[in-house]
């Protein structure tokens, strides 16, 4: 049986040890981490579970990045159809590269190495 309102904090983490034997979709449900979709669905809140596990273990999440940080580089490339390998600007940016620089590829096994030529 699930709680009203989520357990926060110490509740919280002592019900977590509490239901150690739980999966961790139960252990959330337990504690009241659920949401209601607008068709009327119930579903567990993970996100919001981990979120409370990590604030009352005293982890601090910088809360101002989240959703507002825009596209940040993932570090991964895809080929394209064509064959060619695209490298995005926000690389190029934080390298601080301009038109018309110059690199020698250098291909070693399963690895590509770029060498900015001076």
């Amino acid at each position: 049986m699930s709680t009203a309102t989520p357990l926060t904090g110490k509740a919280l983490l002592q019900k977590v040890k509490e239901l150690a034997h739980l999966a961790k979709r139960e252990t959330a449900k337990e504690c009241g981490y659920i949401k209601t979709s607008a068709s009327g669905g119930v579903r567990t809140d993970l996100s919001g579970f981990y979120d409370a596990v990590l604030s009352a273990k005293g982890v601090k999440l910088d809360e101002t990045s989240r959703d507002s940080r825009g596209k940040v580089a993932t570090y991964k490339a895809t080929v394209h159809k064509n064959g060619q390998l695209l490298i995005g600007s926000a690389y190029t940016k934080g390298m601080g590269l301009k038109e018309g620089d110059v690199f020698t590829i250098k291909l070693g096994y399963k690895h590509i190495h770029l060498i900015q030529d001076n």
